[in-house]
């Protein structure tokens, strides 16, 4: 399994509620509309909560101010990610989710990685 995982800070401006609300009710059924041209298996949005355990275990490990939410893209396979690449219905998908994604995430200060899943505990 090849999984994006995208860490979203919100376009300054718009308050966290208004930043999952569109996430989750605007830009989420978009990436459904978009799935099979991108070949993509699992499409996951972690929202952020404001608790005040954050503050303190960020102190504890003096960790970095944290993320508005995580987006986790899922690929069966890096050759089936490849191949969207040159599919022109998966380039426009991309296209357009880029476009949607510019109205609400910061994208400069929002980094992104590939990785391969190697689960230790659970499924």
């Amino acid at each position: 399994m090849i999984k994006i995982t995208f860490c979203l800070r919100r376009k300054p401006g718009l308050s966290l509620g208004e930043f999952h609300d569109y996430w989750l009710n605007s830009h989420g059924p978009l990436v459904r509309k978009h799935q099979k041209a991108l070949r993509m298996v699992r499409y996951v949005q972690v929202h952020t909560i404001e608790t005040a355990l954050t503050a303190g275990m960020q102190g504890a490990r003096k960790a970095p101010e944290g993320f508005d939410g995580v987006a986790e893209l899922w690929w069966e396979s890096l050759a089936d990610l490849e191949a969207s690449t040159s599919d022109p219905a998966a380039r426009e998908a991309g296209r357009i989710l880029l476009e949607d994604e510019a109205k609400f995430i910061d994208l400069p200060n929002s980094p992104l990685w590939f990785g391969e899943e190697h689960v230790v505990v659970g499924n």
